[in-house]
């Protein structure tokens, strides 16, 4: 059979990992390797191979000589293939088949779509735990045939491959953890319900960016079909508009940590009201968004649910707030406390045998003080002497003798004393 025109896996080894590109010991794997065996490349004895291979953009179109991929790669564990071009799935099952500890494969970017992989193919992938076929356009027939031939694979990533729709597997994948499905189009909650059943062990489901609509699921049954799922990702899930979508996370068992941002629900709210709606909602989660929930910003949160909540119509509150109601009991608005600063205040005026009532404005100065009481005392602002008094203060009158000083800065409150005196010439 004819090999595949372009650049082989084992071309490409060789150039980048010569002793000219890759002279040194770079950290743990790395150095020399010498297979065991007199057989193989005569390169063999001059190649640094890492145990961890990364090939990506290099135009790779096939597999190259076997024997040498067998001789260099015994002891390699992870593989990035990504953005080449490989398009037939037996030119990869020769590069894997002679890398007997792959546990970590990448194959992004490559147009794997046009070829059918066999099962006899795909049996050479059976002990990688962690395979990539981020915008690969693998068809799910492809997903299912390596499904059945992976037992270990924990770790499975099919971004940005344009589904729809998802297609059932006819055996379960009991070993799979995590899976990264995010970009793609699936927006019906039928389709999401699919993975639920084909992966019943999965600990991690990232839906980021799927235009997911409402959950449509009951209560008993969204526990049944994800009953280990301790992380969901759901961030950008456009179709999510109401908070029983919200609330119906909470069916999940095991769930401890939730993704939820740039949903149309919480657009109108602040980002502190939103974090605390969502916390108060979510009584089980450790983690929002990234962030550790700790146990004071939980009760915080809780706090602020039943205070939110609590002048809305009965038809409106939620049964969150009832059950929170019962745990901390009817409480009491908080009171809104105004930090803004005192804009002016009441004091009296004294002048000779006279006193009067006045408001003044704090922003003003001495010198304008002085100009609005002429009128008041009949003196001159140069004639004019100003005396504050502080009622709490226990050292007498202080002499306002700035002109430029700003009447805020002397502390005057309501029920102050200022005094005026002509000046003595």
């Amino acid at each position: 059979m004819d090999q595949p025109s372009g650049r082989s896996f084992m071309q490409v080894l060789c150039e980048k990992y010569s002793p000219e590109n890759f002279p040194y010991r770079r950290g743990p794997g790395m150095g020399v390797h010498v297979p065991a065996t007199p057989q193989g490349s005569p390169m063999k004895d001059r190649l640094n191979l890492p145990s961890v291979l990364v090939l990506n953009s290099c135009g790779i179109t096939c597999a190259g000589d076997e024997n040498e991929i067998a001789a260099f790669c015994a002891h390699v564990f992870e593989l990035d293939l990504s953005d080449n071009k490989l398009e037939d799935w037996h030119e990869v099952s020769k590069i894997v088949s002679n890398v007997p500890h792959l546990e970590f494969l990448n194959l992004s970017s490559n147009p794997l779509s046009l070829s059918v992989l066999e099962r006899s193919c795909a049996g050479s992938f059976a002990g990688v735990r962690k395979l990539v076929l981020n915008n690969s356009k693998a068809s799910w027939e492809t997903v299912h045939t390596i499904l059945q031939e992976l037992p270990d694979l924990e770790e499975l990533f099919l971004c940005l491959n344009d589904y729809e729709t998802v297609s059932c597997s006819p055996v379960c994948c009991q070993s799979l953890k995590l899976l990264h499905i995010t970009d793609n189009n699936l927006q019906d909650w039928t389709e999401i319900r699919k993975l639920g059943i084909m992966f019943p062990s999965l600990d991690t489901l990232i839906l980021a960016n799927n235009n997911l609509t409402t959950i449509e699921e009951s209560e008993d049954s969204l526990a049944r079909l994800f009953p280990n799922l301790r992380s969901i990702n759901l961030h950008k899930s456009a179709g999510l508009h109401c908070w029983e979508d919200i609330d119906k996370l909470n069916s999940f068992p095991k769930l401890e940590e939730v993704k939820l941002l740039g949903i149309p629900l919480l657009q109108s709210y602040t980002t502190e009201e939103r974090r605390k709606l969502l916390i108060a909602r979510l009584p089980s989660i450790t983690k929002l968004n990234g962030s550790i929930v700790a146990d004071g910003e939980r009760e915080d949160s809780e706090r602020f649910f039943i205070r939110y909540y609590m002048e809305f119509p009965e038809e409106e509150v939620p049964f969150r707030y009832h059950e929170l109601v019962t745990k901390y009991g009817k409480l009491e608005p908080l009171a809104v406390v105004d930090l803004r600063p005192q804009s002016s205040v009441k004091v009296e005026v004294h002048f000779q045998d006279k006193v009067e009532e006045m408001s003044i404005r704090l922003d003003q100065t001495v010198a304008e003080l002085k100009k609005h009481l002429k009128t008041v005392v009949q003196l001159s602002t140069s004639n004019m002497l100003l005396f504050y008094l502080d009622q709490e203060a226990p050292f007498g009158p202080e002499e306002m003798k700035y002109s430029s000083r700003a009447l805020h800065s002397y502390g005057i409150r309501d029920g102050d004393k200022i005094y005026v005196e002509p000046r003595m010439k």
